[in-house]
């Protein structure tokens, strides 16, 4: 069997020919990218003490208010933890009591500050603040949650030094001025304490607690 010479031969798509042939095409292996949470996870330490973010667990919301509960977790990719004698492991269990993360004891999470409010007032203030929960802790439901919080901030007013000063310097208002509490500084001042009344008043309420710093912080 002859072929026809005029036949048109097969040509290669142009993104297949190669231009050189001291150059051989090769393929790039591609970059293997680690997720953001295995910064977070210790690098071969015990899986039970991993931070959530570290691991998936099997949430079981049926259990007993208060009571001890056990789930059964697995190590998220690219995270190694061990056992307790020093083993590889992936799947674990953990134990906690069965209760949601904003019924935790105050120790367990750590919310921001507010010092936008008023620490000494009747009846005292509250705002609103954002916890997280620490790592070490497990709980059920969402790990950052909004609460209501008591003012509770400092701008670093000593209750002893504004005490000692209403004691000996009070007929001169620097008392009043230490607080930061200007205009009843310049009243005690010019009044010579109030002829001693106000003076006397002051150093029972410094001493009580009653009059605190003007920014509305309290005493350290």
């Amino acid at each position: 069997m002859t072929t026809n010479p005029t036949q048109p031969q097969a040509t290669l798509p142009k993104s297949q020919t190669s231009t050189s042939t001291n150059a051989p095409y090769l393929k790039l292996p591609e970059s293997t990218t680690i997720p953001p949470y295995v910064t977070q996870c210790p690098s071969n330490g015990l899986c039970s003490r991993l931070p959530p973010d570290c691991m998936n667990c099997t949430t079981n919301y049926s259990c007993i208010y208060g009571k001890p509960a056990t789930f059964d977790c697995k190590v998220k990719p690219y995270v190694h933890c061990v056992d307790q004698n020093n083993n590889k492991q992936e799947n674990f269990t953990i134990n906690m009591t069965c209760q949601f993360c904003w019924q935790i004891p105050p120790t367990d999470y750590v919310c921001t500050n507010s010092t936008n409010c008023m620490t000494v007032s009747c009846p005292r203030q509250r705002y609103n603040a954002t916890c997280t929960v620490r790592d070490h802790i497990h709980c059920l439901g969402n790990r950052v949650f909004p609460k209501m919080l008591y003012c509770n901030w400092t701008g670093g007013y000593k209750w002893s030094t504004a005490l000692a000063l209403s004691i000996t310097l009070g007929g001169f208002g620097a008392d009043r001025f230490y607080l930061g509490q200007w205009r009843e500084g310049l009243g005690k001042l010019f009044s010579f304490g109030g002829l001693g009344i106000w003076t006397l008043i002051d150093v029972l309420l410094i001493g009580v607690g009653y009059v605190g710093p003007a920014d509305g912080s309290l005493y350290i």
